[in-house]
């Protein structure tokens, strides 16, 4: 049974940083794209980074690229997402999820419970 562990959220002020883990258990996590989405309040949830496996791709949506990293640590099953330079519009409930190597949510089979972050002006 695929488990997914996010952690790092909370409240931090606009321009500031934040880095989000997410903690994979269950299978074979080298095998496996990780990806974070999120939802903000009143809106759909939404991709904002995919890395591949061996960590040899990245992809970003275009709001938050250039502002956020992707990376994974396969010796310690875990993924990351730095955020920097974090804006309000950044505020959500940010979820890690293992798949595909996609931007679809359909492409990935497992979720975490989700880590709420949020940026005050």
């Amino acid at each position: 049974q695929v488990q997914l562990a996010e952690s790092g959220g909370g409240l931090v002020q606009a321009g500031g940083s934040l880095r989000l883990s997410c903690e994979a258990s269950g299978r074979t996590f080298r095998n496996y794209a990780m990806g974070w989405f999120r939802q903000g309040p009143g809106k759909e949830r939404e991709f904002v980074a995919v890395i591949s496996g061996p960590s040899v791709s990245t992809y970003y949506s275009a709001s938050v690229k250039g502002r956020f990293t992707i990376s994974r640590d396969n010796a310690k099953s875990t993924a990351y997402l730095q955020m920097n330079s974090l804006k309000a519009d950044d505020t959500a409930v940010y979820f890690c999820a293992q798949g595909r190597y996609s931007a679809r949510s359909a492409d990935f089979d497992s979720w975490g419970q989700g880590t709420q972050v949020t940026v005050s002006w």
